[in-house]
């Protein structure tokens, strides 16, 4: 199979979708693998580091599009790289299709095949080429909140530890899943009282038993959400429903009667956020200010840790593309009911159906397209 990755055009994106060690690993199978130039660099990875893995590096994206039977991205494709999709080709990278109608309609346009890496399921039933996001995500939404509260950038001028004789610093944060569980784990270990809310009682009572009474957990109903923002000098909406949009839970009243420069930190942004205010920002300008809230929402937070991000995903990704490339898309995923799960198009279709009800659309099963 042809193999290619490009240049993320996405606004600040630095990851790339195949790292040196990767292109090896399909080289070693038999597979040709085509790299745009430079598309490594942002991650640290130079072209000579590609060309002595055994890729074919080219100049320009639309060769690579051109030339690939499967295209191994990071981001999904913007309205440039739409054209550049062709029929039958495999697009395997993250989607987020459930608040993009756009993107959705230029997939099913191209009749493309759109594996999307947010809902890959393993055989425990976990998102596990979400997971490596979600966790840097989550480590990443305390480090970028804490510095959002310095004055200087616009927040309260509160320390999440606080110091002897001044309180803690109150971090709420909105869902116990991979991103929530490892915001919990940076704050609390920040020194930050921590509360964390979510409709699934064994998760909380996981972290409970995690840290004992050093956090405090609520069951996440509009009543105590309305209850506790009050409270917060630090947000973390680390919701997330698999494929589908994110549920709006902290609505535009309840932002005034935040504190003035406490901060919402909107990890769930990719999905169309879990904040009625949320809107996509970018790591050049990634806050704006609305009520007296600061609200951090870039909606690619782990491009700004490109090196690390990209080998994590790289690790999480590498053999379902092999497999796809070894034996080909359908067999790979009449396989692999994991990677069936992955598929959200498929040559005109909509084969998820949490992309298909977000924007009203036929839903056709997975298991029926393939044969």
């Amino acid at each position: 199979m042809k193999v290619g990755t490009v240049v993320e055009i996405k606004k600040h994106e630095y990851r790339v979708g195949l790292t040196p060690k990767g292109v090896e690993a399909f080289v070693k199978h038999g597979h040709q693998v085509m790299v745009q130039k430079g598309a490594g660099e942002g991650s640290a990875y130079p072209d000579d580091l590609y060309k002595a893995a055994g890729a074919k590096l080219v100049d320009r994206a639309e060769d690579v599009f051109a030339e690939s039977d499967m295209i191994i991205k990071v981001k999904e494709p913007l309205e440039a790289e739409y054209k550049l999709i062709r029929e039958g080709q495999i697009l395997y990278t993250y989607l987020h299709l459930a608040p993009d109608r756009p993107l959705t309609d230029a997939l099913v346009k191209s009749k493309c095949i759109g594996i999307a890496f947010e809902t890959i399921r393993d055989r425990k039933g976990g998102l596990p080429c979400l997971k490596p996001m979600s966790q840097i995500a989550g480590r990443l939404s305390i480090q970028e909140g804490a510095k959002y509260l310095e004055k200087p950038f616009g927040g309260r001028g509160v320390l999440l530890s606080g110091v002897p004789g001044v309180p803690h610093a109150e971090v709420v944060v909105l869902g116990a899943g991979t991103v929530g569980a490892n915001a919990v784990k940076i704050a609390a270990g920040f020194g930050a009282h921590v509360t964390v809310l979510d409709i699934d009682l064994d998760k909380l009572e996981y972290l409970e038993d995690i840290y004992g009474g050093t956090i405090t957990t609520l069951y996440s109903s509009p009543q105590n959400i309305e209850g506790i923002l009050p409270t917060a000098d630090l947000v973390i909406g680390a919701v997330l429903i698999p494929g589908s949009s994110a549920p709006h839970l902290i609505k535009n009243a309840y932002l005034p009667t935040m504190k003035k420069g406490s901060v919402i930190v909107d990890v769930a942004i990719d999905q169309g956020g879990c904040s009625e205010a949320s809107h996509v920002t970018f790591h050049d300008a990634p806050v704006f200010v609305r009520d007296g809230v600061v609200n951090y929402c870039v909606g690619n937070m782990p491009g700004a840790v490109a090196n690390t991000s990209t080998n994590a995903l790289a690790n999480a990704t590498l053999n379902y593309g092999l497999s796809i490339a070894d034996i080909g898309v359908a067999a790979a995923l009449k396989k692999d009911k994991g990677l069936l799960e992955g598929l959200n198009t498929f040559k005109g279709s909509i084969t998820y159906e949490g992309v298909a009800k977000a924007h009203n659309l036929p839903y056709v099963p997975a298991v029926d397209v393939i044969g």
